[in-house]
């Protein structure tokens, strides 16, 4: 198991150019990276590595990029085991799609519980998902592009995965189970209750 030390309360702080939002779940952060914006459009710094890490936000290793054609994809939950688990900041690019965290932490006291905010290329906005949550996504416009950064790098064989419609995560999807579009990865991924205990929770 991995040791997931949880950041506690923080207040809504700007930093430069970014301002950082608790979310319910202790940890979870909403950013918002200020936008510069004249009748050409708008310049935006996206990320900063010495401000997110003052916030405890971990450095990054990895850049992904996801594209779904069609809406009402879901892709998730998804999340890695020791030693690859991973902490993301993500971001819509293009289109916009309902992005949600869920707290896998056993012995955390919102265990079960989720975040979920909706990210689109016009606000801009980004959810940081730390270590010990599962992290999944439905998209709500054609040829939505998702871009994430990663905290460890991809390990096929420490992958591991969530039911996006377990009852048990009362988590609100813009879609009805029967409309979704997944892999059929993601169609047999195991309820919350079948998980394993696989991250710990130090308050």
């Amino acid at each position: 198991m991995i040791a997931v030390l949880d950041m506690g309360e923080k207040r809504c702080n700007r930093w430069g150019d970014h301002m950082f939002t608790p979310q319910a779940i202790p940890g979870v952060l909403l950013v918002q990276p200020k936008r510069f914006g004249d009748a050409r459009g708008y310049f935006s710094e996206t990320f900063n590595s010495a401000r997110y890490v003052e916030v405890g936000i971990p450095d990054f290793v990895q850049d992904n990029e996801s594209l779904s054609r069609i809406a009402g994809t879901v892709r998730g939950l998804h999340f890695q085991k020791v030693p690859f688990a991973q902490a993301k900041l993500v971001r819509c690019t293009r289109g916009s799609f309902f992005d949600a965290a869920v707290d896998i932490r056993r012995k955390s006291p919102t265990y079960g519980k989720h975040v979920a905010v909706t990210l689109s290329a016009e606000n801009g906005l980004q959810l940081y998902v730390p270590v010990g949550f599962a992290h999944g996504f439905c998209t709500l416009e054609p040829d939505t592009q998702i871009e994430y950064k990663v905290s460890a790098p991809y390990s096929a064989e420490h992958d591991g995965g969530l039911a996006w419609d377990d009852p048990a995560l009362n988590i609100n999807w813009p879609v009805e189970p029967a409309k979704a579009i997944l892999s059929d990865k993601d169609r047999r991924q195991p309820k919350l209750a079948d998980l394993p205990d696989l991250f710990a929770y130090l308050a």
